[in-house]
């Protein structure tokens, strides 16, 4: 039983809008955690969503919100639609005070997002971002050893991301086909995880260079790329993204590739299985045992669940919520300075930085 499965101190009725391919991670989420219901689910596409409804126990399917609000008004709505129809939503949401929970990317911009941000902080509503991959397992177990200095001093990060979904003609089309037409896909939809995720182990980013280009002739983003990282404490990171190759998993998409976490004690490894491999300096490399449901194989190892535990806990008063709307801007800012650099063709630095 993974953390998140835990009774919560009290019942959560929550609503969700959005019925789409990420979904059913979101649900099942919910679904783990004990005391907690969903109420509602909407989605325009009514057949798509009595589908969820019936595998998740959800009790109603709906397709407005305003029919969604008819069924009582729930503890926390779930957001997962598209910024696209972000605006809308949250313009309609934000005012009844009820806590949202809203799926990245967080608006279709940063200017968009701060003004969602700015909005939620005038009306007193809480809105958090689902950013959940700094919420699986193996994230969690290196912040915990880094605060508690396994690392000793900090050196640097690095993550090799393969997922393997990007080639030929039919790329991205089986799961989630509106890849192909984004205008900007590595960063903006993949590579921001990795941002936040490198934030949250290695602290504030202070500048980045990036250089990033299109493989796949059949979309219209980009899809792979290189980014470095300066951070505040002076450590570096290296995020080195392509969609196209896979890496050695039997899912790729587990962990979506591998990490080297470096310090003066030594380096840790982590493989495309979830396991963490600890080399101490001038010393042979070991498994690093941990608690990370290593049985679980839904989305991220319980990534969706955990964060939304997280959240309910957040909004009881037992933790900090992490990655608010306020603070998500950050992410946008560091993901906009990428954008820049790849296309100036220079260091970015993220203090002096004048966004358009």
């Amino acid at each position: 039983m993974t953390w998140f499965a835990q009774p919560t101190s009290k019942p959560w009725r929550v609503a969700m809008v959005g019925a789409g391919f990420f979904s059913q991670f979101h649900l099942d989420g919910w679904s783990r955690i004990p005391n907690v219901t969903v109420g509602a689910l909407c989605d325009l596409n009514l057949a798509r969503a009595q589908v969820l409804a019936n595998k998740f126990g959800v009790e109603a399917v709906v397709d407005s919100v305003d029919a969604l609000l008819a069924q009582g008004k729930p503890d926390l709505i779930d957001l997962v639609t598209p910024s696209g129809a972000q605006e809308q939503l949250l313009e309609q949401l934000i005012p009844l005070g009820i806590p949202i929970v809203c799926q990245k990317p967080f608006g279709s911009d940063v200017r968009q997002a701060q003004c969602f941000a700015a909005a939620a902080a005038q009306h007193g509503t809480p809105l958090i971002v689902h950013e959940n991959f700094r919420f699986m397992p193996w994230h969690r177990e290196l912040k915990r050893l880094i605060d508690v200095g396994y690392f000793g001093d900090l050196h640097g990060i690095s993550f090799r991301l393969r997922p393997g979904d990007g080639q030929g003609p039919n790329a991205y089309m089986d799961r989630q086909p509106y890849f192909q037409t984004m205008p900007r896909l590595l960063m903006a939809e993949t590579g921001v995880h990795y941002v936040d995720t490198f934030r949250y182990l290695m602290g504030e980013v202070s500048s980045v260079y990036a250089q990033l280009r299109r493989v796949n002739p059949v979309i219209q983003g980009e899809d792979a790329g290189v980014v470095v990282f300066g951070f505040d404490n002076r450590s570096v990171g290296l995020f080195d993204g392509n969609r196209l190759n896979d890496h050695s998993a039997n899912n790729p998409r587990r962990t979506f590739g591998e990490m080297w976490l470096e310090g003066s004690a030594g380096v840790m490894r982590l493989d495309g299985f979830g396991a963490l491999h600890w080399k101490p300096h001038h010393g042979p490399e070991v498994e690093h045992v941990y608690d990370a449901a290593p049985q679980d194989h839904s989305f991220g190892a319980g990534a969706c669940g955990a964060l939304q535990r997280h959240v309910l806990d957040g909004l009881s008063g037992e933790c900090a919520l992490e990655n608010t709307a306020h603070d998500y801007l950050q992410n946008l800012r560091v993901q906009e300075a990428i954008y820049e650099s790849n296309s100036q063709g220079c260091k970015v630095d993220l203090h002096s930085f004048q966004f358009s």
